[in-house]
This record gives structure tokens, C-alpha cells and sequence, in this order.
């Protein structure tokens, strides 16, 4: 079974849903350290032909605090405000249809950071027909008293993975020969160069996949994810 574990990031960019579809079994890993300024609730989109910064207020947030015990301001405006962006941001884009489900995502009742992300991930995968299982890691494993690679092998120890893969960030932090002892391949998912057509400009790389679902038919969509090799 092929396994990937990752902190929870809201709308992330495509690599994150191609690392979910290369894997059968995609963990959340809810119960560590709170990252401010990462992408946990936070990510971009192309605004004037320009990267702009988006980001999710949350209650308290500090680097205290686990990923799942966040909680969403509870401030209906500021969902208005990030889907007024983004409707006059892509009104104009030929596959405008996807922000039916954005409305879906950003209106989601629950306030918990966490379930609200879940779900988010939850709508995209199911737009794509991304048939992985996904759980949270706080539910399942019980071995927070391990750091790092430690318990990245202990929950693939306790999944019975016989393959693990990670972004390609991962390689300063995991030992290939400390995998292949405990009997688990080690990979690292590398994106292809991906570019497609957004409206007239230059193309800005590494947007949340909000952007590729506005220029992408499903069809497209589904044709990028596969974009990746294998190292």
C-alpha cells in the first residue's frame, strides 16, 4: 500500500493533489504545531495577472496551538470578501462554472481549521475523481510523542505501507536506507513543468489549483494531476 502524510492546506496548489492521487492511502497530519505564515490557511491566486495572497482568518492562531485545535473567525463577511475576489478575479475564465463548488467550500458551516480543510480537499478530490481514502492522523495513531521521521515510519509501520511518498521538499528530511530497514520504499513525487493558458499573461506558476480549474476542463485537470515522476 502506498501511503503519503502532510499537514492540512487549504485550496493548495496542484502538486498536493497529485501527491493524494499517487497514494492509496493520503494522512492528514492534524495534531502537530500550528505554522503561521505557511499555507496551512493561506494561498494564491492570479488577481490583475498577479499573484495575490489570500488567507483564512483564524481564532487565535498561534505556533502553540495544533493544526486541530483552530477555529475560523466567525465572520461571514470575510467569506464574502474571498469569493468576491475570486468571482471578479476569474468571472471572465472559461471554466468560471468551478466557482459553484468554491462557494460550496468557503461556505461550509463548520469553523474547526481542520474539518473545514478536510472538506475543502473532500470536494476538490471528488471534482476530480480522486479515489483515495483520507483520514486524519489524531484520530488513528496515537504516537504524538514521536518527532519527524520517527513517526512518519510509525504510522507507515502501522499501515502496513510498503511504500511512502512525499513532496520533494522531504528529501533534506527523510533517510531512504532508514525506510528500506523498516522494509518501505521511500519516494519523492516530482511535478513536470506544468503551463496553461491564463487569459492574456505571462503565466504565473504554482497557484492554488483554483486557478488550474478555472482554465482546465475536468478532462484537462485530471490530465495535469498525472504530470509527476516518481524519484
Amino acid at each position: 500500500m502506498k501511503v503519503a502524510i502532510m499537514q492540512p492546506y487549504f485550496l493548495p496548489y496542484i502538486g498536493y493533489f497529485q501527491l493524494i492521487q499517487a497514494v492509496d492511502k493520503f494522512i492528514i497530519l492534524d495534531d502537530v504545531n500550528y505554522i503561521p505564515k505557511g499555507w496551512i490557511n493561506r494561498n494564491r491566486i492570479l488577481v490583475n495577472h498577479q499573484p495575490y495572497l489570500f488567507t483564512l482568518p483564524l481564532q487565535k492562531a498561534s505556533q502553540n496551538k495544533k493544526i486541530n485545535e483552530l477555529y475560523l473567525e466567525q465572520d461571514l463577511k470575510q467569506h464574502s470578501k474571498l469569493l468576491k475576489t475570486i468571482y471578479l478575479a476569474y468571472k471572465k475564465a472559461p471554466y468560471f462554472e468551478f466557482y459553484s463548488i468554491l462557494e460550496e467550500i468557503v461556505h461550509y458551516p463548520k469553523i474547526q481549521l481542520i474539518n473545514y480543510i478536510e472538506h475543502s480537499l473532500q470536494k476538490i478530490m471528488i471534482y476530480l475523481n480522486i479515489q483515495t481514502q483520507m483520514i486524519k492522523s489524531a484520530s488513528v495513531y496515537q504516537n504524538q510523542h514521536l518527532k519527524g521521521q520517527a513517526r512518519i515510519l510509525d504510522i507507515c509501520q502501522q499501515e502496513q505501507a510498503d511504500t511512502y511518498i512525499n513532496l520533494m521538499g522531504g528529501q533534506a528530511l527523510y533517510d531512504k536506507n532508514a525506510f528500506a530497514q523498516a522494509g518501505i520504499q521511500l519516494q519523492f513525487i516530482q511535478t513536470q513543468p506544468i503551463v496553461y493558458k491564463q487569459f492574456s499573461n505571462h503565466f504565473v506558476p504554482n497557484l492554488s489549483i483554483i486557478d488550474v480549474l478555472m482554465f482546465n476542463s475536468t478532462k484537462q485537470s485530471q490530465f495535469l494531476l498525472n504530470q509527476y515522476q516518481l524519484v
